[in-house]
């Protein structure tokens, strides 16, 4: 029997409605959510805001796990929470997929400081920074990619990691950072900073 052409018409409106959200292929999924992310994390996934990281070359399971901590209210991100509220898992995965397979920068924000990194190589040996990011600091599974990232999120984020206000954070990094002074923080935050993560071996 034929189909009224209302209907056809009803049908492929449906069609159409449905095929703009996670029923669509992986590679549409990260576009659509690529360009609203390259805004402030950087169109490459490295960052040229103050303040935010770069993303690009990251853990693809690192993403994955903070962009769900995000949506679930688990981490609080004022910038990022509007961002993902609502978003499906099919998109994070995209997404995660996307940025992580981009190559990371150095993303240096100061002149380096041979004596300043040298003290944050030091400090990086004596905390054991290696046994989860891993000897190049490319970070691996959850753990996130430090090397090349902005000194000045590395150097609030471990701040906030050892006064206790990092949300959805993982206790052995408080723990790691415990009395940590803070020129010690920003020695290593320099360290890290100004390693160039396209000199790691690929995942």
């Amino acid at each position: 029997m034929a189909c009224p052409k209302g209907r056809w018409a009803l049908l492929t409106a449906l069609f159409l409605f449905l095929g703009s959200f996670p029923f669509l292929a992986p590679q549409a999924l990260a576009q659509q959510g690529a360009e609203q992310c390259g805004a402030c994390h950087g169109a490459d996934g490295n960052s040229t805001t103050a303040g935010t990281p770069s993303i690009a070359g990251q853990p693809r399971l690192f993403i994955e796990n903070q962009l769900i901590l995000i949506r679930e209210g688990l981490r609080r991100s004022e910038a990022m929470e509007p961002v993902v509220k609502g978003m499906k898992d099919p998109q994070i995965i995209a997404l995660s997929k996307h940025f992580s397979a981009l190559p990371g920068k150095r993303v240096a924000t100061s002149p380096l400081d041979k004596a300043l990194a040298q003290e944050g190589r030091a400090l990086a040996k004596r905390l054991h920074c290696g046994s989860c990011h891993v000897s190049t600091f490319e970070g691996q599974n959850q753990i996130p990619r430090l090397a090349g990232q902005r000194e000045e999120y590395l150097e609030s984020e471990m701040k906030a990691y050892r006064d206790g206000k990092r949300s959805g954070g993982d206790t052995i990094m408080a723990a790691a950072l415990y009395g940590v002074k803070d020129p010690e923080i920003r020695a290593l935050a320099h360290f890290l900073s100004h390693l160039d993560p396209s000199d790691r071996p690929s995942r």
